[in-house]
């Protein structure tokens, strides 16, 4: 798996990562972003298929706003079989100019400390079974310990 050798790597390259994990999961968008401690904001370090006009909308992400934001205050997966016609309050606005339907996003948690967020999502409807939910929460706990022994 590409994803494993990715988290084995000595220095992280979050773009290489992002990729690796869309490919082992067969799907064509994704981010990547990292908890700035002290603002309380998650940061985007990769992206994939995320059009241009939406980068000032998901570069920065307060805890508690949009997928990744509730995913790192619930600590806990965040998933819409559509995200075109979500009306949970989950989906921002702006996200579904992305053109994806299947989306789910993990926080990055290691020892109980978040770090992050993982996002994917798939171009048609999609569900996300319990098994690739916890296979993404397992890799979101490497990569979140990566980034701790990072910051040391």
């Amino acid at each position: 798996m590409k994803t494993q050798e990715q988290l084995e790597a000595k220095s992280i390259d979050f773009d290489q990562l992002l990729l690796s994990v869309l490919e082992d999961f067969d799907c064509t968008t994704g981010t990547i972003h990292v908890l700035d401690i002290p603002s309380g904001i998650l940061h985007l370090k990769a992206r994939h298929g995320i059009p241009d006009f939406l980068l000032p909308k998901m570069s920065e992400v307060p805890i508690g706003k949009g997928m990744a934001g509730i995913a790192a205050e619930r600590r806990e997966a965040v998933q819409v079989c559509n995200l075109q016609t979500d009306d949970s309050g989950v989906v921002r606005p702006g996200a579904k100019d992305t053109k994806v339907e299947g989306a789910i996003t993990v926080p990055l948690l290691y020892k109980g400390e978040l770090f992050g967020t993982l996002g994917i999502a798939k171009k048609d409807p999609y569900e996300f079974s319990q098994e690739e939910s916890t296979r993404l929460l397992e890799i979101g706990e490497r990569l979140a310990e990566r980034i701790q022994k990072k910051a040391l």
